[in-house]
């Protein structure tokens, strides 16, 4: 059995429309009853955007502090790009602001294009992103249409693949390092092909060796709980001590 106090290591695929601190808080209030504690440490590895699925590495108690060590692993997404019009977020959170030509696109266009972000390269993080300026997050501060002023950062592309071509959409595969902003990827891309692009879709399949067919989904949270967390004898009638669920501050 997991002993959640001392510390264990647990990876869920986050639905769409969740933030991170959605699944975080979730797992934490259930946890919490579960065990019958007040409130209990839990974080997890790495940021996905609402409009984001896949793997997310949540740690409790002591292995919070492995947090830092698996935000350094290397990630695998698979994402659906919309080629020919931007939206502010560079995703679906927020409505097309532009459109853009896409005649003179063509599949060997994209597959250079691609290449020419594989390796080391400089990324500026956007705007819509949880990146502190000033003591405050980047995306608090776009949504109430500040300018937000982001340098570039240094970040490495394993690997890009073209999975599908079907005009204006495409979908690619990227391996890459700690830091990399797939929407900021999109932007990029679009630049290159002289047009503009936002994120259709974006799933994150690998965090390491953790792959999706290795996480739980939230529907699992209960029966997990329930297996990993057995009901003592003579506690089935205890009332749950009320829980102190608040926002996780880790990243």
């Amino acid at each position: 059995m997991m002993d959640f106090e001392a510390g264990e290591v647990v990876c869920f695929n986050k639905p769409i429309d969740w933030t991170s601190f959605d699944l975080v808080n979730k797992f934490r209030y259930k946890l919490s009853r579960k065990l019958c504690v007040k409130k209990i440490k839990v974080g997890h590895a790495g940021t996905l955007d609402p409009k984001a699925t896949g793997v997310m590495i949540l740690c409790t108690g002591r292995a919070t502090g492995r947090i830092e060590e698996f935000q350094g692993l290397t990630k695998e997404y698979v994402a659906t790009l919309k080629l020919g019009a931007t939206t502010p977020s560079f995703d679906l959170e927020k409505e097309v602001d532009a459109t853009y030509p896409v005649e003179h696109i063509t599949r060997e266009k994209v597959d250079r294009a691609l290449n020419l972000f594989v390796g080391r390269i400089e990324q500026i993080p956007p705007a819509f992103s949880a990146c502190n300026i000033g003591g405050k997050r980047a995306y608090e501060l776009a949504r109430k249409g500040i300018d937000v002023p982001l340098k570039a950062k240094v970040l490495v592309i394993d690997e890009i693949e073209l999975l599908e071509y079907d005009l204006p959409v495409v979908k690619i595969r990227v391996v890459c390092s700690k830091g990399t902003y797939i929407r900021a990827l999109t932007r990029d891309i679009g630049y290159a092909l002289d047009s503009g692009a936002h994120l259709i879709a974006l799933e994150r399949t690998r965090v390491g060796e953790v792959t999706l067919d290795k996480c739980l989904s939230i529907g699992d949270m209960d029966v997990f709980l329930d297996r990993e967390i057995p009901e003592p004898a003579g506690m089935q009638n205890r009332k749950p001590v009320d829980v102190l669920v608040g926002i996780s501050d880790m990243k």
